[in-house]
């Protein structure tokens, strides 16, 4: 498994940020820390997000930052550029997914069904996302797709909140939890980046509770 992988296990909650304003990420990625979750997967669907990637590269060096909603080659590079370190998909597109291992860009493409999965093998991957996890089964549905494929681990994302993210990270073959519950809209929009923070620390209270040795 990938170093960057290794540090996103013992993390446990990674948070999913959709930046409107690209002035809001340095201090959301100050309050990310405070709160105990040293990590950001900024979703690349908006204008300012790799821009916004940038300035906490820049301004948070204690945060792990990767992409979301990777694409296309070139908004992989781009985030790249800007300091992302891990990259993650919604999908599995062989196209994207071969430019990152060229450029040894640590990749989590969603795989939903065995075929991706099998995809992924094919690729030498040996984490995924596993997405959208709720809408797909939740951890029934993943607990059953990860049956066959024992080397694999998976990140679920979608769906996962405070009431239910304890019980993915118990299970043994969950890399991490992508999640934006902590980090509400009209609160990034307001600026309340205490109460973000907040937010952030309970959730990290849960990922100490099922990682604690990690």
């Amino acid at each position: 498994m990938q170093p960057v992988f290794s540090d996103l296990r013992s993390i446990g909650i990674v948070p999913v940020v959709v930046l409107e304003r690209a002035d809001d990420a340095a201090p959301l990625g100050e309050a990310l820390l405070r709160g105990g979750l040293p990590c950001a997967e900024v979703t690349l669907r908006t204008e300012a997000a790799v821009e916004g990637i940038r300035m906490l590269n820049r301004r948070c060096p204690g945060l792990l930052i990767g992409a979301g909603t990777v694409l296309t080659p070139e908004q992989a590079d781009s985030a790249a550029e800007a300091g992302a370190r891990f990259f993650v998909a919604p999908g599995f597109n062989p196209r994207v997914v071969e430019h990152c291992l060229r450029r040894s860009l640590p990749i989590l493409p969603g795989c939903a069904t065995p075929s991706d999965i099998e995809q992924a093998l094919e690729r030498g991957l040996d984490a995924v996302k596993f997405f959208p996890a709720e809408p797909l089964g939740g951890l029934a549905m993943l607990r059953a797709l990860a049956g066959p494929y024992r080397g694999v681990q998976f990140m679920p994302t979608g769906g996962i909140n405070a009431g239910n993210v304890g019980a993915y990270l118990a299970y043994d073959r969950v890399l991490a939890c992508g999640g934006s519950w902590m980090i509400d809209a009209a609160l990034l929009r307001e600026g309340r980046f205490d109460r973000i923070a907040e937010n952030v620390e309970a959730a990290a209270r849960i990922a100490r509770q099922f990682r604690p040795q990690e």
